[in-house]
């Protein structure tokens, strides 16, 4: 939204806003190693915040999860200038006076910044439309309750997937729905996960930038709730080193002229020539793209076989051991054929993880890659020379090999822009050199709130 057309709107918004009780607004983004940062005004200045924006420095894509650095550059110093400019189309009301809008990066002359992760989703998905393709993405959220220090709480009574879970915690539950559905977020289920005190929220398919903006809306709601109930929310792919780590899967679906591509096909699982295609190269893609995914010094502690987090390189219908899982479309599944990526973890700014994803099953129809054969059972389950024959191989364990693997990536680079992988290659080689030789413990102490809200 630009020039005088932001003007007008933004008025009209504000005497609307006024009625419901706001008085202030949020604007976010979300950086490179994944933190979201923000600015807040008077609702009388949202006009200001959606045109020309608000200023900030280059430094904001250079923040590390440490609370102190910044990873200086030839790119990124202390001088300069851009704007953060609110999307107002996409404005929700928090309640208690507040009201939020997503944001992205901008130049003093209003030309959208290369670094923006917001700007870098809405270019993959503009590269679908010209390509005759639709996206949908529907996120799922999971995270765990801790204290106002992230230390553990009692859980006692909790049970994988268990109802005492909701019981438990019936009131942040009731709260975090009401809020939600207050906020016109359709949660599609909320319910208790397989760690202790741990739960999974999924929101709906939408489009990309869309979806991507309701999960960091999401992410707003729990953790203000949650703080009301005394408690924290981490957001940490492995909150505590000897339990269950948090994933942020994320599900897609493509469309060409009203036709799904993973349903209704005579291609394997029901999926259409194009839909094989995508799905072979996001399998294809993956060592290349683990670093924007699942990147950070945390996230190898997560990608280990057992703990459905994806850890092989494959394909599977239904198979939470692959990285990526099919769904086909039938009377269950309501949404349709769709893939499921499980590698992405909360570490991963969802916007550019989108991008990734979506990059690479467009670079899969474009290239018309040949998809390999199914993972029909536990990857672990096979002999090494089983696995070596399928090229079934583990994800990097060690954050340097994924980093490493993306910076050298053309494809990635293609995908996302130079400047954008520069900048999570930055930040997460900060991370890896500082931290990388902290032991698991030690590394799951000091981040568990470092992607909080």
């Amino acid at each position: 939204m630009t020039g005088m057309a932001a003007k007008p709107l933004a008025a009209a918004a504000i005497a609307q806003l006024e009625s419901d009780g706001v008085a202030t607004l949020i604007g976010t983004v979300v950086n490179p190693a994944g933190l979201t940062h923000a600015k807040t005004i008077p609702l009388r200045r949202m006009g200001t915040f959606a045109d020309p924006g608000l200023g900030a420095s280059p430094v904001w894509h250079a923040f590390t999860i440490d609370q102190t650095g910044i990873v200086f550059g030839d790119s990124i110093s202390v001088v300069g200038d851009q704007r953060i400019r609110i999307d107002l189309g996409a404005l929700r009301i928090l309640g208690d006076g507040l009201a939020w809008a997503p944001g992205g990066f901008f130049d003093q002359n209003g030309e959208p910044d290369p670094r923006c992760s917001r700007g870098a989703l809405r270019r993959v998905e503009e590269r679908l439309s010209a390509a005759g393709l639709t996206a949908s993405v529907g996120h799922e959220m999971e995270f765990v309750l801790v204290g106002p220090d992230g230390g553990r709480l009692p859980s006692t009574l909790w049970a994988q997937y268990g109802l005492a879970g909701v019981l438990e915690y019936e009131g942040f539950v009731r709260d975090v729905t009401d809020a939600a559905t207050s906020s016109g977020i359709p949660i599609e289920q909320f319910h208790p996960e397989y760690g202790a005190n741990q739960f999974e929220i999924s929101l709906p398919p939408m489009s990309p930038v869309a979806a991507a903006d309701l999960l960091m809306l999401m992410r707003i709601i729990v953790s203000r709730v949650a703080r009301r109930y005394g408690m924290r929310v981490s957001l940490s792919p492995v909150p505590f080193a000897d339990s269950v780590g948090n994933g942020a899967h994320q599900h897609f679906s493509l469309i060409r002229a009203g036709a799904p591509l993973f349903s209704g096909g005579s291609g394997a699982r029901g999926m259409t020539t194009e839909g094989e295609h995508a799905v072979a190269g996001l399998v294809a893609g993956l060592p290349e793209a683990q670093g924007v995914l699942c990147g950070s010094v945390l996230s190898g502690l997560r990608m280990q076989p057992g703990h459905w987090s994806g850890a092989y390189i494959c394909w599977g219908t239904e198979n939470r051991e692959a990285a990526v899982r099919f769904l086909q479309g039938g009377a269950g599944n309501v949404h349709g054929g769709n893939v499921e990526v499980k590698v992405v973890d909360p570490s991963a700014n969802p916007y550019l993880a989108s991008a990734a994803i979506l990059g690479m099953a467009l670079d899969g129809i474009e290239c018309e890659s040949a998809l390999p054969s199914e993972t029909t059972v536990d990857p672990a389950a096979l002999t090494e020379e089983q696995r070596t024959q399928a090229g079934t191989v583990l994800l990097a364990s060690e954050q340097a090999d994924a980093i490493r693997a993306l910076d050298q990536s053309a494809t990635m680079r293609r995908i996302l822009g130079d400047a954008v992988v520069d900048a999570v290659v930055a930040v997460r080689r900060y991370e890896a050199e500082h931290f990388g030789a902290l032991s698991p413990e030690e590394r799951a102490d000091k981040f568990r709130m470092a992607w909080s809200v």
